[in-house]
């Protein structure tokens, strides 16, 4: 998705959920503030919303990212994440609906032997993509993260509230060409999509 990241994953970036409202918060000079359980402020900055997603969302799939040639294992994995009525939506209309939130958690791997032969599994957070749907494009001409119907954003493992992505177009849309059909997620990697 983003360059700077992994330039061979064609993944998915992580959406978040129906309960990321475009808020009009402020911190009380003027700014816009970023409602912490939210993933996005009335200016369209992205963070990662500040819940449980692990245990009060629903988990959509998960990515293998392959280790190189001659070496076992997986070199990381994606963990999706959105909120129930995401999943809802999507089964009724087929369409994610605005304001949904895709969260990608991003993972090391750790490789062994076990009795049931050479796994993998994650172990420390390396970072998240989060992506916001909104096909009104609300922020498309006041926010380079905003374009093709999604908010885009990647934030590193130390940050979770600024991104480092400034331009969705550069980082971000090249990974999800092959997903521009499917509203430019790869939804064949989530089960709990599928009828």
């Amino acid at each position: 998705m983003f360059a700077t990241y992994r330039p061979h994953l064609l993944s998915t970036l992580i959406a978040v959920g129906i309960g990321a409202t475009f808020l009009s918060a402020s911190d009380g000079h003027g700014q816009s503030a970023v409602d912490p359980t939210s993933a996005v402020d009335d200016s369209g900055n992205i963070q990662v919303p500040d819940v449980n997603y692990r245990k009060d969302w629903v988990a959509l799939g998960t990515w293998a990212v392959a280790a190189d040639e001659g070496v076992l294992g997986s070199n990381g994995m994606h963990v999706v994440y959105t909120q129930e009525e995401t999943i809802s939506a999507y089964l009724e209309t087929g369409q994610f609906p605005d304001g949904a939130v895709l969260v990608k958690e991003l993972l090391g791997t750790e490789t062994a032997e076990m009795t049931t032969g050479t796994i993998s599994r994650a172990s420390d957070i390396e970072g998240w993509f989060v992506m916001v749907k909104d096909s009104t494009g609300k922020f498309e001409e006041t926010n380079g993260l905003w374009g093709e119907g999604w908010g885009w954003a990647y934030f590193g493992a130390d940050n979770r509230v600024e991104t480092t992505t400034t331009d969705y177009e550069g980082e971000c849309l090249g990974c999800h060409v092959p997903a521009q059909d499917t509203d430019w997620i790869y939804t064949q990697g989530y089960p709990v999509l599928r009828q």
